[in-house]
């Protein structure tokens, strides 16, 4: 750590004005407050990394307004997991239709979702998988049941699955709160879809007929929905996930000031 230290004193020496610029705006952001909550049976997120990963969220809102999408958070998060001392594999293939990294061996699938429909209290996935292969009749509920074969296959791809799940809100001022949260959508809970109850979308207007794979507890409410989307992309979503049936490793929260605008024309 010293011979860092060191190192980085002597390179910051070495750097113009708008360099030094730079490097004080990240050393700010490091300094900026966050606030953290890790589920303390989490084997994904330990301290090191629920340090790491806010330090990375706080370092790219200081850079951008959006989000940290799907391509960003599977490439921190694979940077973060290895330089703390994880084997981190990406899939051979760019093309791969399954998992997004595989982590001391265990095959991960990495999801994202931010829009401002955003729900509390339950997950939504716009597009799980793409459906371009079977039959897809407009009436035949068994069709439905054939695409529902092709998640259950698709699962075998993944050990587990992630969602990074991000919240915005105004705050005082010129300020905007961010809040992240990493749910993991259990692989059992999934496979429960093998019993789930085919319908038809009552005002599906697409060709083919939209339709949906509900998954229901003992007492008749809903768990899950498979939607099976027969718009132009023939996609596969999942809608009204409960969150209560998932586990929530950790959150961060943190507040940053936007710049001021100006009134002049």
């Amino acid at each position: 750590m010293a011979d860092l230290r060191k190192d980085l004193v002597e390179r910051i020496a070495e750097m113009n004005e708008g360099q030094l610029g730079l490097v004080s705006m990240i050393v700010d952001t490091f300094a900026q407050t966050i606030a953290t909550h890790r589920n303390p049976t989490s084997d994904v997120v330990d301290a090191a990394v629920l340090e790491a990963f806010g330090d990375l969220l706080k370092l790219h809102h200081s850079l951008s307004a959006a989000y940290l999408d799907k391509t960003r958070f599977e490439v921190a998060l694979e940077r973060i997991l290895e330089k703390l001392g994880r084997r981190v594999e990406r899939p051979k293939s760019r093309t791969n239709r399954g998992h997004d990294i595989t982590v001391d061996g265990v095959r991960w699938s990495l999801k994202t979702h931010g829009d401002s429909k955003i729900k509390n209290d339950s997950l939504f996935i716009s597009k799980f998988m793409e459906l371009g292969g079977g039959r897809w009749s407009d009436t035949d509920l068994g069709d439905l049941a054939g695409l529902r074969d092709q998640f259950l296959h698709h699962l075998e791809g993944y050990d587990r699955i992630f969602q990074l799940r991000y919240f915005r809100r105004a705050a005082l001022g010129n300020a905007e709160t961010h809040t992240y949260e990493l749910v993991e959508i259990p692989r059992p809970l999934m496979l429960e879809a093998r019993t789930g109850s085919l319908s038809w979308a009552e005002r599906s207007r697409t060709n083919p007929r939209c339709g949906y794979c509900t998954v229901a507890d003992a007492n008749g409410a809903t768990k899950f929905r498979l939607y099976f989307d027969g718009g132009g992309e023939r996609k596969l979503q999942i809608k009204d996930l409960r969150k209560d049936a998932c586990v929530v490793h950790a959150k961060w929260e943190f507040t940053t000031t936007l710049p001021a605008t100006s009134d002049a024309s």
